[in-house]
């Protein structure tokens, strides 16, 4: 294992223990912000070596489970510590984190992919499965409570939030059954089911070891210094004179930079088939797990709580559905799909900004 991914996540971790204990000034801001930037790419490195380990699928479950764990972790407590305040963060954070995932991981997967490889091939079934259960999980959690009237606003009432949760939890533990166990072989490599790493040898279980935990480390890490600099971020975004929706998706790319630049590594090297199973296996996680935890949250401790999308955001979402599915239906890419999402991700960017 080389040195510098030991050193930068336990680096990263001094720092942010020395962020919770003294205020946070220009310098040290700056400097959490380059051991943020250094300890996603060991957190890559690590997720790596796990993934080679274990081998697919499952190797993609690890990093998209351990971020989406830890996501959950943020959200819900900076729900608790300013309730008034956060009631939306929660679906700003999880809308940002589908469009980021469905549109700049997925366009830039492609649009890397076919610039290397010209065209690249997935397993349609594997693909079409999580696109199908990531529109049924965004439908019952962000379109829905836009449209029911039994509780104001964009909001469930307490029944319709369990079932929400639920259904969440139930979609979402099915299709990890349906990737790691039943159709286990829709989620593989194309043209190469047991061979993921271009034959290297498997790391040893001592270093597998390692390499995870060092993983829960950097994860922590990223996160933690993520919230420390929330503060600045939201500063920035209000003096930009952007909406507070603007720190949902300062806060989901964040969190998903391991996940994207693993993804675009992956599509580099002719595997797109593992860029999709992170890229999706992401947006599913992050709605099957956080929607039960915010709601669990909003019900015991009576915390306000709105999911439903604005209009803006509908057109936008069904958009990016719709063009994912045209994009997802041959089982080959090229680089022409990837600017298209790419575009519709500026688009979601730009009018975040800009409402």
């Amino acid at each position: 294992m080389p040195l510098w991914a030991l050193l930068i996540p336990i680096a990263a971790a001094v720092l942010l223990a020395a962020a919770l204990l003294v205020p946070v000034g220009v310098v040290l801001a700056i400097t959490c912000l380059a051991a943020l930037m250094g300890t996603v790419i060991a957190s890559v490195h690590h997720a790596e070596v796990v993934a080679h380990r274990v081998g697919e699928p499952f190797g993609t479950l690890v990093l998209s489970l351990a971020i989406t764990i830890i996501e959950v972790a943020l959200i819900v407590s900076m729900m608790l510590s300013n309730p008034a305040g956060t009631a939306a963060l929660p679906r700003d954070t999880v809308f940002a984190t589908v469009m980021i995932i469905c549109n700049g991981v997925v366009g830039l997967c492609l649009l890397v992919g076919g610039l290397r490889h010209r065209e690249q091939a997935f397993h349609v079934e594997g693909a079409n499965t999580a696109l199908a259960t990531l529109i049924a999980l965004t439908a019952l959690t962000l379109v829905l409570p836009a449209f029911t009237v039994s509780a104001p606003g964009p909001s469930y009432t307490v029944p319709q939030l369990i079932f929400a949760a639920v259904a969440s939890l139930v979609l979402w533990s099915m299709f990890v059954f349906v990737q790691t166990v039943r159709h286990r072989d829709y989620f593989l490599p194309v043209d190469r089911p047991d061979d993921t790493r271009a034959h290297a040898a498997p790391p040893s279980n001592r270093l597998a070891a390692t390499s995870f935990l060092m993983l829960i480390v950097a994860l922590v890490a990223v996160v933690g210094l993520a919230k420390v600099l929330s503060p600045r971020i939201e500063a920035a975004v209000n003096a930009a004179g952007a909406p507070r929706s603007a720190i949902g998706i300062a806060i989901a790319l964040l969190v998903l930079l391991p996940e994207t630049w693993a993804a675009a590594r992956a599509a580099q090297a002719n595997r797109l088939q593992t860029s999709l199973n992170l890229a999706f296996g992401s947006a599913l996680a992050s709605i099957g797990l956080t929607i039960p935890a915010v709601a669990a949250a909003s019900v015991k401790m009576g915390v306000p709580l709105a999911l439903g999308l604005d209009p803006k955001e509908l057109v936008l979402l069904v958009m990016s559905f719709l063009v994912a599915s045209i994009t997802l239906v041959s089982g080959r890419t090229h680089v022409m799909q990837g600017v298209v999402h790419l575009v519709i991700f500026a688009a979601f960017v730009f009018f975040a900004l800009l409402p």
